[in-house]
């Protein structure tokens, strides 16, 4: 008992979920996605998580073979939900994003879909 007191005083969240701030829908700038999705890294990040219910960051990683530190992919997914294109939970030690398909299309119709089925070469990624 004394020990789960003394590790509830140390990680008083670790298991909880927290959701970090996100633009509403209504506030999303369209300068501000265009700017999140022009970068080839977090476009094929967005592209990941159009697949995917919800994911963290060493899935995504995996998933379009990221081969970058953790603090450039942390920049990467502040960057997508600061603009409004993801969210994110944290969860213990993880966190798990999703995409805000239905924020985006409600505030900028046919955007996501128009970006997300163009064809682009991603492969090159790996070896950046």
């Amino acid at each position: 008992m004394d020990l789960e007191l003394l590790a509830s005083e140390i990680y008083p969240r670790s298991m909880s979920e927290e959701h970090l701030p996100h633009p509403s829908a209504d506030q999303l700038d369209l300068v501000v996605v265009l700017a999140a999705l022009a970068d080839r890294w977090r476009l094929a990040a967005l592209r990941a998580l159009a697949g995917l219910d919800d994911a963290y960051c060493g899935q995504i990683q995996v998933q379009v073979d990221f081969n970058i530190s953790k603090s450039t992919m942390s920049h990467h997914m502040k960057t997508l939900r600061e603009a409004g294109l993801t969210r994110t939970r944290v969860v213990g030690a993880k966190r798990y994003i999703s995409l805000r398909r239905d924020a985006v299309e409600s505030r900028f119709p046919g955007l996501l879909d128009a970006v997300l089925s163009t064809d682009l070469e991603l492969a090159p990624l790996a070896q950046r």
